[in-house]
């Protein structure tokens, strides 16, 4: 679990989660989601709060690089690609369309857009991470 292959690809897929979330979520989501939001005000910080940000992405980096480590068949960019493409099917659709189903956060657009980044933002983690796996794996 604290393998140095491990905690490399922690660091690099924490990197992604930090710098390609700002990339997804801000500068590609936030123009072609005008139109979709909810209802819900107040939801969303005006200025985040970056240390709590990096150790979220840090404990997320962690496990989708253990739960990799543990799943994957073989150590290769496409086990990575794969592993992130579910990832991204379980969080962006599966958990958008429950918030859909409860909360004001977005339409129906809104989610599907939400959910086409999710699986672009996690495939780009999983094939990180499998690269990582497979260059430094004995």
């Amino acid at each position: 679990m604290f393998s140095k292959t491990n905690l490399i690809s922690t660091i690099v897929a924490t990197l992604w989660a930090y710098f390609g979330g700002f990339l997804v979520w801000v500068i590609i989501a936030t123009p072609l989601m005008e139109g979709h939001e909810g209802t819900a005000t107040g939801v969303w910080k005006e200025v985040p709060d970056h240390l709590h940000l990096v150790i979220g992405c840090l404990i997320f980096a962690f496990a989708f690089s253990t739960i990799y480590s543990k799943l994957a068949g073989g150590f290769t960019i496409s086990s990575g690609v794969q592993f992130g493409l579910w990832v991204g099917i379980m969080l962006g659709f599966g958990e958008g369309i429950i918030n859909l189903g409860v909360a004001n956060f977005s339409d129906l657009t809104g989610t599907i857009i939400s959910g086409v980044l999710s699986i672009v933002f996690y495939v780009i983690m999983g094939a990180l991470v499998g690269l990582i796996y497979n260059k430094l794996s004995v």
